[in-house]
């Protein structure tokens, strides 16, 4: 019998000694067995996705399982449980948005006491259709819609380190909708340090990160969505590495790299975004004025047209003293 839905908030005990969601946190408790399992789609340390149906409705879900390991005993199974409510909570704060994967709710295993999330089902990742460059007005396209996700995902006090082209899904009519916010966490007063040294991916890690920083802000989110931009402009990741240390030594690069690929409005967006200095980094509500997304088609403007946004200047360390 399925469970009764059951409102959850900040104050559950269930969160007591975990990371906390965001105030705005308020989603149900189902039963996993109202949920039929149809079929993997992904799968991670974390544990895994599965679309599934809602026995109740006949509506088509994705499933987020996470697992806590062997040998995590009590102590990491209350830790796991607040870790998957603090994800619920964060989704929870961004619902709404058209370009943020909705949360339908947080289903238990009575048996084992598991907990999974429920979500809308879309469709497959960016990742996964990122098979040949995109053009300028395609990127813009794209670049919209997350910075869209990104204004009401800040606004609400969430940060999600870890954007990445396989966190985006790519929906009907090619809607894009960010999704995975296993790394995310409200954001932290100025100057207080998150208790990871690191996190989410190293090829989009911001320079802050990448140097062991743990006082953040959400101009994390605004350098990974400029490695994005620039990925779905060159059809591949723009840093590569599997270190930190392999990432730092390429980030002395200039927008002048895109020359060609984008106009002189495209490639100020782009400088903003990947501006070493974080103070100095566009925010989602900044890069959305910009002039970029109010042109359509247009040809390259002259050559001696002064740049709007005043960070368009070479990226390197040095460009930032």
């Amino acid at each position: 019998m399925a469970a009764a839905a059951t409102a959850v908030g900040p104050e559950s005990p269930a969160l007591v000694g975990g990371p906390a969601c965001p105030a705005e946190a308020r989603f149900q408790f189902w039963s996993i067995d109202d949920y039929e399992m149809l079929e993997e789609i992904g799968e991670g340390t974390f544990g895994f996705v599965a679309k599934a149906r809602d026995r109740r409705t006949g509506e088509t879900v994705a499933v987020k399982w996470i697992h806590g390991g062997d040998g995590d005993g009590e102590d990491g199974a209350a830790h796991l449980r607040a870790a998957v409510l603090r994800e619920a909570g964060c989704l929870d704060a961004c619902r709404g948005h058209p370009s943020v994967v909705e949360l339908r709710g947080v289903a238990a295993d009575e048996a084992t006491g598991d907990l999974s999330l429920v979500m809308e089902f879309v469709g497959p990742s960016l990742q996964r259709r990122l098979t040949r460059p995109f053009s300028e007005a395609e990127a813009r396209a794209c670049m919209r819609q997350l910075l869209g996700a990104t204004e009401l995902m800040h606004g609400a006090g969430t940060i999600h380190r870890d954007i990445k082209p396989d966190n985006i899904l790519v929906g009907a009519g090619g809607a894009l909708k960010l999704c995975d916010f296993g790394c995310a966490s409200p954001a932290r007063p100025l100057g207080k340090a998150y208790p990871e040294r690191r996190t989410g991916t190293t090829q989009y890690n911001a320079p802050e990160q990448l140097m062991g920083i743990r006082s953040y802000g959400p101009a994390v989110d605004m350098w990974a969505l400029g490695c994005v931009m620039a990925e779905l402009l060159i059809g591949r990741p723009l840093l590569v590495g599997c270190t930190a240390e392999d990432i730092l030594v390429q980030l002395p690069m200039g927008p002048e790299a895109f020359d060609g690929m984008l106009s002189l409005a495209g490639r100020e967006v782009l400088a903003g975004l990947l501006s070493y200095n974080p103070c100095e980094r566009l925010t989602a509500v900044d890069a959305l004025k910009h002039r970029w997304f109010a042109e359509e088609d247009a040809a390259e403007p002259p050559a001696a047209e002064k740049a709007e946004y005043p960070g368009f200047a070479p990226l390197s360390r040095a460009a930032q003293e």
